[in-house]
């Protein structure tokens, strides 16, 4: 249903530091820069662009797609190790569906940033 997405940050360089680091297992990477920078697999549709001076971006969700549970862990391990604050490990969320598989955690601007897989192990 989405085409891209767009967040506000307050430091464009902390930003694209932290999702060069957790899209990275995902598959996605940098595609397009300088000005708001794009991120995706094959075509941007993830975008992050600098917030206006006032007032502070409020936090969103984003929920981005493993290919796999063990991706979903990579994501997770490296955000940890961008410093990322973790707001749930890897874990099963049964309360979604039998194979909701999914890890979330805060971007330097509060974001909850999330990776999911919904496959079987």
């Amino acid at each position: 249903m989405l085409d891209h997405f767009s967040v506000a940050v307050r430091d464009l360089t902390a930003s694209a530091a932290f999702y060069d680091t957790v899209l990275a297992p995902l598959g996605g990477r940098r595609i397009m820069e300088p000005g708001p920078i794009g991120y995706g697999v094959d075509a941007p549709d993830f975008w992050v662009e600098p917030a206006p001076a006032d007032p502070a971006p409020a936090p969103v969700h984003i929920a981005f797609t493993a290919p796999d549970r063990a991706a979903v862990r990579a994501f997770h391990d490296a955000a940890v190790a961008a410093g990322a604050e973790v707001l749930h490990a890897p874990k099963l969320w049964p309360e979604y569906h039998a194979n909701y598989y999914g890890a979330f955690v805060r971007d330097p601007d509060g974001n909850n940033v999330e990776a999911v897989c919904h496959r079987p192990e």
